[in-house]
């Protein structure tokens, strides 16, 4: 058995690197491939910058607000209510409930974000009607 985990932490120390070294020059290398495709076509690199997407702060917070909130939820009813039903079922059987429940709030999360930018969306929409 110990000879399969030096293996393992051989090939680790091996792959690791590579797979780093591999991911930052393809990053780099369509970077570099983007910009050479936008002077191509006549375009000027410096003048195009990443849009800001104004919400984007909102949606991911209240996506990991959900998230930890299900994963909270999840944590205390495996260890009060799913607790006494240990004698049926083994405890550590109660890993769906922790998945579900971070999929769950983290959607209602994201509904949540859907619902507040429709809503900005909308009053921004009669200003430019009331202007």
């Amino acid at each position: 058995m110990e000879d399969h985990a030096k293996e393992l932490g051989v090939m680790v120390a091996i792959i690791v690197p590579l797979a780093l070294f591999a991911m930052i020059f393809g990053i780099v290398y369509l970077a570099k491939r983007e910009r050479m495709a936008m002077i191509e076509r006549g375009m000027d690199p410096r003048r195009y910058k990443p849009q800001s997407a104004p919400f984007q702060n909102l949606k991911w917070g209240l996506l990991l607000i959900g998230a930890g909130a299900g994963l909270f939820l999840a944590y205390l009813l495996d260890h009060t209510v799913f607790k006494h039903m240990a004698g049926e079922f083994d405890n550590d059987d109660n890993a769906a409930i922790y998945f579900s429940l971070i999929a769950i709030f983290g959607g209602i999360g994201l509904f949540l974000s859907y619902h507040i930018e429709k809503k900005e969306a909308e009053k921004d929409g009669k200003n430019k009607l009331e202007e």
